[in-house]
């Protein structure tokens, strides 16, 4: 009866001390959302209007 505590108590310790190295180290944040990609020039010029046609008669 006695080794079968002493393994319980050994096999906790093991178990623990794996769990003890489980994990990221440091703070926890939220990561922040990805940046908007900024608009291009071209993007953001308006178009120019269509040429216009003259009327047929």
């Amino acid at each position: 009866m006695k080794s079968s505590s002493a393994l319980n108590i050994g096999i906790a310790a093991v178990v623990f001390g794996l769990l003890a190295g489980c994990g990221q180290a440091g703070p926890l944040y939220l990561p922040k959302p990805p940046a908007k990609p900024a608009a291009s020039a071209a993007a953001a010029a308006p178009l120019p209007p269509p040429p216009a046609t003259p009327a047929a008669e």
